[in-house]
């Protein structure tokens, strides 16, 4: 029960803490956007009035052309349905990036891009995530060979050291890339760099897509094949290095919960507990009040006048004392929250036994073997017994 309390208040915390990194996301967008926003917004309508004013268009004119040139962007790249650039929307399609460059305009392309993503999509991601598992096992071996060349005493490596190579190494495959991409699209560093990062991480926003002018498509075939590989390298490294943290993050609440139950079921097992008559140890019955221990010899305990004329057989001798009607203070024990009572293992306690004083028991170590139950049995039973006498 309080795992599962545990666990609600982690989720509910996620939830929290998501919703506060949107809100502070929108807030910092906001402040740094708005403004840039409306003096852009403000510049585009000056420069419709002026077009319109200097061409002596009418509205619906400069609305048409603007559509035009707003649906003649993609094909400044060639032709976008050719194998080439079929196989980039595919790409694009299955890793979820989806700039939105090219998309589909007939009824049956529109279908089989829903099926086609379907499948494709789940398929990708297995791929990547078995990519992604057998680089760190590469890079895991590389690393063993390294510190053996360098005669380590140690040539383990860990999780923390795994993921920190490959971040490292997510970070070489975004910085070259977008020296490349700079050169080849005469983008600056920066938007380079910004293209590769929101490409490799899938999100795809379309503001800078590749291969979509002076024909590339269709005239730079080294180019074309730089971009797919890039593509596919680039998402099978950071997939790595995601998963490592992903799982860092997982490993670290499946460790507490799996400590917080261990810790409880050592608790259970070491609880010996008296219920009324019932002993209870490791959660089963020992003893409990339906036992009636067993005995050879007969107690003659009758006092009347008849005693004389039975027989003359010389019967042992037994004396009988006086015994207590509880047997908790046989044992030295804490109360539990169930209402019972638990043995305690420690080095010992005292406690106060008859009218002549107090007598220290000892407790041992290991649990209450079958003998000690029988024996608080028998105590039990001569306890009832000689309250009947």
């Amino acid at each position: 029960m309080l795992t599962m309390k545990k666990q609600n208040i982690r989720t509910l915390s996620l939830i929290v803490c998501t919703f506060t990194y949107l809100l502070v996301g929108a807030a910092v967008f906001d402040a740094l956007e708005s403004e840039f926003e409306k003096s852009k917004k403000s510049d585009l309508l000056k420069e419709e009035m002026e077009f319109r004013r200097n061409y002596n268009m009418s509205d619906k004119d400069f609305e048409t052309l603007r559509e035009n040139i707003i649906r003649s962007v993609p094909y400044k790249a060639g032709t976008q349905w050719k194998f080439a650039g079929a196989f980039y929307f595919a790409l694009t399609v299955i890793t979820t990036i989806g700039y939105g460059h090219s998309t589909p305009q007939t009824i049956g392309g529109k279908i089989f891009c829903m099926f086609y993503a379907l499948s494709g999509i789940p398929l990708c991601i297995v791929m990547f995530q078995s990519v992604g598992e057998r680089l760190n096992t590469f890079v895991v071996f590389l690393v063993k060979h390294v510190r053996k060349c360098f005669r380590r005493s140690s040539t383990e490596v860990s999780q923390t050291h795994l993921i920190f190579i490959t971040l490292n190494l997510s970070s070489v495959v975004l910085t070259a890339g977008a020296a490349i991409f700079s050169y080849w699209e005469g983008w600056d560093y920066i938007d380079a760099f910004y293209y590769c990062f929101i490409t490799l991480t899938t999100i795809g926003f379309g503001d800078y897509v590749a291969l979509q002018k002076n024909d590339m498509l269709t005239k730079k075939h080294e180019y074309v094949t730089f971009c797919l590989i890039f593509i596919l390298f680039g998402l099978a490294v950071l997939s790595a290095a995601m998963n490592l943290l992903i799982l860092r993050f997982l490993t670290m609440n499946t460790v507490d919960e799996k400590r917080e139950e261990m810790e409880a079921a050592a608790a259970a097992r070491g609880a010996v507990r008296l219920d009324g008559d019932v002993i209870t140890a490791n959660g089963s019955v020992v003893s409990g009040a339906q036992e009636t221990p067993e005995y050879n010899d007969l107690i003659s305990v009758c006092s009347c006048s008849c005693y004389n004329l039975r027989s003359r057989r010389k019967l042992p001798r037994y004396s009988v004392t006086q015994a207590p009607g509880k047997i908790t203070h046989l044992l030295p024990m804490t109360q539990t929250g169930g209402g019972g009572a638990r043995v305690s293992t420690g080095g010992g306690g005292s406690g106060a036994s008859g009218e002549g004083g107090g007598t220290k028991n000892r407790e041992d170590s290991h649990s209450i073997t079958d003998d000690s139950v029988s024996y608080l049995a028998n105590l039990q039973y001569l306890s009832k017994k000689r309250a009947s006498i």
